[in-house]
């Protein structure tokens, strides 16, 4: 299984950037899809989780309402729309995938089975 994420860079405060994360080796449309990240000096969090067909997302508190998870089954693709960025959203973002088909808010704080490489998100003030 790899994911590759990618789409990160350097942007100002209050700018968007688009995640998009490639999935192979997996049958897509059976995972759950997240997005994780960690910031300099800290853990790793959760972000957002896409279920297998994309009807039930779940968001961290600190990015909801403007960051958005989506996913295209059709391109084992899944996407992390992120506006009105801030400098606390600075950190190296990561896609992750696990099995399931249960709703998204389960998995929040679940194992995940397969992650990406990360891709580097870096917010001015």
């Amino acid at each position: 299984v790899q994911l590759q994420a990618s789409g990160g860079g350097l942007v100002q405060a209050g700018a968007s950037l688009r995640l998009s994360c490639a999935a192979s080796g997996l049958t897509f449309s059976s995972y759950v899809m997240g997005w994780f990240r960690r910031a300099p000096g800290k853990e790793r969090e959760f972000v957002a989780a896409i279920n297998w067909s994309g009807g039930s997302t779940y968001y961290a508190g600190s990015v909801k309402g403007r960051f958005t998870i989506s996913r295209d089954n059709a391109k084992n693709t899944v996407y992390a729309q992120m506006n009105s960025l801030k400098s606390e959203d600075t950190a190296v973002y990561y896609c992750a995938a696990v099995r399931g088909l249960y709703d998204a808010p389960y998995y929040a704080t679940r194992p995940w089975s397969y992650w990406g490489q990360g891709t580097q998100v870096t917010v001015s003030s």
